[in-house]
């Protein structure tokens, strides 16, 4: 391995270990630091989806068995056991796994795995009916590998699924969406400042922002308009591991600080966020 290649090995898994330790802190909190995915709309849209993934599952197995890769506390796992599926919920935080040892084991549809931020080495192929992640790629260094071992794991008909990261216009910001922004959000947040100036622990985060202008308190890594997940590369990739498109949809994030009159007024004019989903063939 050249000095450069060992130079970014070692920056990526400084990355991973960074991200295991925020998600072991965050863990017991997560859902109510994140209004943007634990709200009545985007829970409804999620399930929905969701549900058009199972219903894409052409294997033949019964139960269906689901990957939730980056499970966190269990949010897409929750959705899926409703739905019948027997769900392995990974992560590489033990925190977050603890969490879903004590929700979901007595509904007996609930395995966990830990893994290592990098790849699926300790899955065997052809294991799974569908694997799906959500607002997890962008936390990895080597997203696209991540995807491959998606497909890897993953049945003949089976499904993969990848929701809540970021499409092009997030980063393009077109009028309308800069419109929706402006009208949508409070123009002082009270709550979230009260929470930033009460949170002691959190002065070292700004510091570290300060010295490193790219870093992110829960680790997020693939963030910047010069570098976040490209969903072209991951459409050729599943093409190549031959997967074909079933749905792809663009939609509008809500947030529980927006306006909810001014969400449903430009939910079909702009969008920020991707949903895909594609089968194997």
């Amino acid at each position: 391995m050249c000095t450069a290649d060992l130079r970014l090995s070692m920056q990526a898994e400084e990355q991973i270990q960074f991200n295991r330790q925020v998600n072991d802190e965050v863990s017991r909190k997560y859902e109510r630091l994140h209004g943007e995915i634990f709200n009545v709309v985007e829970q409804q849209r999620l399930r929905d989806t969701l549900n058009t993934a199972v219903k894409a599952i052409q294997t033949g197995a019964k139960p269906f068995k689901a990957l939730d890769y980056g499970c966190g506390s269990g949010n897409l796992t929750r959705h899926l056991i409703e739905l019948g599926v027997h769900t392995v919920s990974a992560d590489i935080s033990e925190g977050f796994l603890s969490l879903i040892r004590r929700n979901f084991v007595q509904t007996g549809l609930s395995e966990i795995l830990t893994v290592n931020g990098r790849d699926l080495s300790n899955v065997p192929g052809n294991r799974f009916d569908l694997a799906a992640t959500y607002s997890v790629l962008h936390h990895v260094p080597d997203y696209l590998r991540i995807v491959g071992e998606m497909c890897r794991v993953l049945k003949p008909g089976g499904v993969i699924y990848i929701d809540h990261e970021a499409n092009e216009s997030y980063f393009n910001r077109p009028k309308e969406y800069v419109e929706f922004l402006r009208k949508a959000r409070p123009i002082i947040n009270v709550k979230r400042y009260l929470r930033l100036l009460l949170d002691v622990r959190g002065y070292a985060h700004i510091v570290r922002r300060i010295m490193n202008p790219r870093y992110k308190r829960e680790g997020d890594i693939h963030v910047w308009p010069d570098d976040h997940v490209e969903w072209d590369k991951i459409e050729r990739l599943l093409a190549s591991e031959g997967l074909d498109v079933v749905l792809k949809q663009d939609y509008l994030l809500y947030k529980s600080q927006y306006d909810l009159n001014v969400y449903n007024e430009y939910k079909d004019k702009c969008a920020d966020e991707r949903v895909l989903i594609a089968k194997k063939r």
